[in-house]
């Protein structure tokens, strides 16, 4: 008889009921999914009771995204580990997941055997990053280290407000960015209209400046 891994515990943070259900179908043979949350309230309360392993946590929702469950958890459940699962592979997204003590941060575009296997390696302590963010990482901590997180006028902007900006400045069309956030595109631009009053410019083309000025894109 030979030794086996004991299954790890995972929870899931999104708000895409669609996208957990594919998660939770993808892992189930790798994992033990023992719950799901589509918001920081729910994550927080569930997260306490059933204490998992690992928590697969999306950076950006309505109510506050990763950063709001990381900072409520940290310090009362020292012994979770949390790893960044998000469509974002903006520098600013993964700086602040990882100052707030995410332990890696991977994107959506991971397959699900790449998933099981930074789900491992960050319950066993290491920490995982995508290829390409590794790099953002250590520009934040190592050769640019005075380089501040925060900006007054970023954080006028709502984690959707910040998504539509993200994906406006990469020239996606306001019908792509409906599809890609799963939103309608009256939504889209009643964010981008948002975003424009709070920056006070005029139009996307301003915005794309500025968001690539901040490396957002």
């Amino acid at each position: 008889m030979t030794d086996q891994q004991p299954r790890l515990t995972v929870f899931l943070v999104d708000d895409h009921a669609m996208f957990r259900a594919g998660v939770r179908a993808e892992l189930g043979a790798h994992v033990d999914v023992v719950g799901e949350a589509g918001s920081v309230a729910e994550a927080v309360a569930r997260i306490s009771a059933l204490t998992p392993d690992v928590v697969l946590l999306d950076v950006h929702m309505p109510d506050g995204g990763g950063r709001a469950v990381l900072d409520a958890m940290r310090r009362t459940h020292p012994q979770v580990k949390f790893l960044a699962l998000s469509v974002s592979d903006a520098a600013e997204d993964v700086i602040g997941l990882i100052r707030a003590g995410a332990r890696g941060y991977v994107t959506k575009t991971i397959s699900p055997d790449e998933l099981a296997a930074a789900i491992r390696r960050v319950a066993d302590g290491d920490a995982v990053f995508s290829p390409r963010l590794a790099g953002f990482v250590l520009d934040a901590f190592a050769a640019r280290p005075d380089v501040p997180v925060a900006d007054p006028e970023l954080d006028q902007l709502t984690n959707r407000e910040r998504e539509v900006l993200r994906l406006l400045a990469r020239g996606y069309a306001y019908k792509e960015i409906a599809k890609e956030l799963f939103i309608s595109i009256k939504t889209v631009e009643t964010h981008v209209s948002n975003v424009l009053r709070k920056l006070q410019m005029s139009n996307r083309y301003e915005l794309s400046r500025w968001a690539a000025d901040r490396r957002l894109v």
